[in-house]
């Protein structure tokens, strides 16, 4: 066989794809594909449970209804879910064994962020409670000015407060009046923000019979004064923060329209 014959004969090995090449092109595709899959499981399950119970985090113990809620079915944890596809789409792309132990970082990373996330609707709650507070205390002091007993005082409160720091004043209330001790009742309202000086004191008062009423007055004046104060230090912070972005976009401008035509103009002389 003539010299160039050879010579191409033995280039074609090269440049043909073998099976080899294709085997690969396949498996690469084939991984991301599969990895593209996780991630959109992992979205429409996140996407599915935020629209049905905006909660997240309770989705294991919340009963279907309270029909069954004697015996409450077990529900799949969606965010080990989500985390454990996102881990698998890292294990993937990655491959072998680094792509393994990054596909296990990546899951327990997302795991918990996902539940450090507040939901909205355990947000709003939690907003509406603290917002409730000074408002609680003033109408417990009024209540208990006029002669009523705790008890009823905290439970003629929740009836006309309303919301969800209404909930909690009335499981304080109905546990004052089934003879539970003030420790157990008052606790109820431990988790809500800056309640704490509120239990505090019913405390206390149970235990060494002083007037309630004049310290919840004082702590309702003192939960405003805090509420103000936070917003204040709040549109304070805000100020600080949008600098930030006023100067990535004025800063490029500046460049342009003053540095590069001073710049320019020098080089001109110079050169």
């Amino acid at each position: 066989m003539p010299a160039p014959l050879t010579a191409l004969a033995a280039g074609s090995t090269v440049l043909a794809p073998g099976p080899v090449a294709t085997a690969g092109l396949v498996s690469v595709g084939a991984s991301q594909l599969v990895a593209a899959g996780c991630l959109v499981v992992a979205a429409l399950v996140v996407g599915r449970a935020h629209r049905r119970s905006g909660r997240l985090s309770a989705l294991l113990a919340r009963p279907r209804d309270r029909a069954t809620a004697a015996t409450p079915q077990r529900r799949p944890d969606v965010i080990r879910l989500t985390a454990g596809l996102a881990g698998v789409a890292v294990a993937v792309v990655v491959g072998g064994w680094l792509g393994l132990a990054g596909g296990v970082v990546a899951a327990g990373a997302l795991d918990r962020l996902l539940r450090r996330i507040e939901p909205p609707t355990v947000r709003d709650r939690r907003l509406a409670e603290v917002a409730d507070l000074p408002l609680a205390a003033d109408l417990l002091a009024a209540a208990m000015r006029a002669g009523a007993p705790v008890d009823r005082a905290v439970i003629a409160v929740a009836e006309a407060l309303g919301g969800p720091l209404a909930d909690r004043l009335g499981r304080v209330g109905r546990t004052l009046l089934l003879g539970g001790t003030p420790e157990e009742a008052w606790m109820h309202l431990a988790p809500v923000d800056g309640a704490d000086r509120l239990v505090t004191a019913a405390v206390r008062s149970a235990q060494s019979g002083a007037a309630l009423a004049g310290a919840l007055a004082r702590l309702a004046d003192d939960l405003r004064t805090d509420r103000a104060l936070a917003a204040e230090a709040s549109a304070r912070r805000a100020g600080v923060l949008i600098v930030l972005p006023l100067g990535l976009c004025f800063l490029p401008a500046f460049i342009l329209a003053g540095l590069v035509p001073v710049i320019v103009a020098v080089l001109g002389d110079v050169l």
